[in-house]
């Protein structure tokens, strides 16, 4: 009997990078036009140096809701934050930006691999967690 390979049995960093470029073949995913000069968060100085960080992060954020629904945006906004630089003041804790975790869930809605949940946040679909499961499984066969 063959088991499931799942999300779970797999690196995260592996699936992340597999499921990322899984997601820019498959040409579902439409890049916004700032992609290249926006900032992740108000604390970044600058813009992410790697092209495909749209398809990396959207790909981090489907694990996550596959991990544990209900996430919403404000959930992102603080996985996704980091220490703020104050100059000689003290570092304090800022939030990434809203805007871009609120478009890569839309996106992942428009693909039908997360939907709203009623009580909050977003879940994974049934077909969602069938997608990520296969690029879990390929990644099992390919090591």
């Amino acid at each position: 009997m063959a088991t499931v390979r799942t999300v779970k049995d797999v690196s995260p960093h592996e699936f992340v990078k597999a499921y990322a470029a899984h997601l820019k073949r498959s040409g579902k995913v439409e890049l916004p036009p700032w992609t290249d000069i926006v900032k992740t968060a108000t604390f970044k100085e600058l813009a992410p140096y790697d092209p495909d960080w749209y398809y990396i992060r959207a790909a981090s954020m489907a694990r996550k809701i596959y991990l544990r629904g209900g996430l919403g945006v404000g959930a992102f906004r603080r996985i996704y934050g980091g220490s703020k630089r104050n100059g000689s003041r003290p570092p304090h804790f800022c939030k990434s930006s809203g805007s871009v975790a609120r478009h890569i869930l839309q996106q992942l809605q428009n693909m039908n691999i997360i939907d709203v949940d009623p009580r909050g946040g977003r879940t994974i679909t049934s077909s969602g967690r069938r997608d990520l499961d296969q690029v879990a499984g390929r990644i099992i066969v390919a090591l």
